[in-house]
């Protein structure tokens, strides 16, 4: 019988388990909305000898259909779905939040940690775009605390994507002496990035001397990340660090929670191929509008930017890659549940 786990977790404190196993009623009691059960997939030939591949993304109402698409897609095109465990961080409705996923996928191993957004709430500036000022976008920076110290090696993956490829071959980059591995995009323009006010600081910008490479930007929507390495240097410090200082002494950047990523990460990055991380497919953070491929092979669709796919969809006027993510939506909707439904 598979378990599913809520977990209730404290940067200071020990983990809390509450098992659903056994749950009378497996279906969440709140307001969000209703999803149908995904197929059950099953490992192939060979997976006894694979190892456990383990993906952490956030889990709340507004993004929660992304998200369940987003582990449809992993599991479908994976040769070993029964050995990817999930790791979602919530902030609330925790508890239907995960009964949702537990009735979409029986079968998933997965547990939910409870972030605590008063670690950021103090920390935390306007941005571009208000969906990159909550406090769940800012939950990656603590993985390596809220993940048990057993998870030595996370992918995170954002709730916009869905991936198209076996997750296996992501999952088994070589990072060496990295704690991160993205997808680099050193053609981007990496000075756009931060306000005038950071680069004419006379100490600011020599944050980025030093670097193994010239500093490029990456997106955070997709990390391989060593949290063992992680921890041993660091690292949610030392990103909470220039947090303060967009907070409290100038004002450095606009985008939410990638900035202070580029300042620690930036030049010391295990690039990974293009290919996993097709991303800005939601347009820029001001209009959303429909944007193409970028060249080359796909195994990642990523909607970062303003313009998500089923909103579109729903709206009647998709872009033509909405059409890719649709396929794994688990939306229950009022003809699925009753096919007489006549609308009127």
């Amino acid at each position: 019988m598979p378990r599913h786990y809520l977990t209730s977790a404290s940067l200071m404190a020990a983990v809390v388990l509450i098992a659903l196993t056994g749950c009378t009623n497996p279906l969440p009691t709140g307001d969000l909305p209703a999803f149908r059960e995904a197929p059950a997939f099953r490992n192939g030939r060979g997976c006894a000898a694979a190892p456990t591949i383990h993906v952490a993304m956030t889990l709340d109402a507004t993004y929660l259909r992304g998200s369940l698409a987003g582990v449809l897609s992993i599991l479908k095109h994976t040769s070993c779905p029964e050995n990817v465990t999930f790791h979602f961080v919530a902030v609330s409705p925790f508890h239907d939040l995960g009964l949702t996923v537990a009735a979409a996928f029986p079968s998933l191993p997965f547990r939910i940690y409870r972030f605590d957004d008063a670690l950021v709430r103090g920390k935390i500036s306007s941005s571009v775009r208000r969906a990159l000022d909550q406090p769940l976008n800012y939950a990656r920076i603590y993985l390596a605390d809220l993940l048990p110290r057993a998870v030595r090696r996370v992918i995170y993956f954002d709730s916009d994507l869905v991936v198209v490829d076996d997750v296996a071959r992501l999952w088994g980059i070589e990072l060496g002496l990295y704690v991160l591995g993205a997808p680099e995009y050193c053609h981007a323009n990496f000075t756009a990035y931060f306000t005038d006010r950071f680069w004419s600081d006379p100490d600011f910008p020599h944050a980025l001397d030093g670097r193994a490479r010239r500093p490029c930007y990456f997106n955070t929507g997709v990390m391989v990340m060593d949290l063992e390495k992680w921890r041993a240097g660091g690292y949610t410090r030392r990103l909470e660090g220039w947090m303060e200082v967009q907070k409290k002494v100038a004002r450095i950047y606009e985008l939410g929670s990638l900035p202070p990523f580029l300042l620690v990460f930036a030049g010391e990055v295990k690039g990974v191929e293009h290919r996993w991380n097709q991303h800005g497919l939601g347009g820029d953070n001001v209009e959303g509008l429909c944007r193409d491929l970028h060249p080359g092979p796909v195994s990642l669709l990523h909607w970062s930017g303003k313009g998500k796919p089923w909103l579109r969809l729903d709206a009647g006027r998709p872009c033509q890659l909405d059409g890719l993510w649709e396929p794994y939506d688990l939306l229950l909707r009022r003809r699925d549940q009753n096919p007489f439904a006549v609308d009127v």
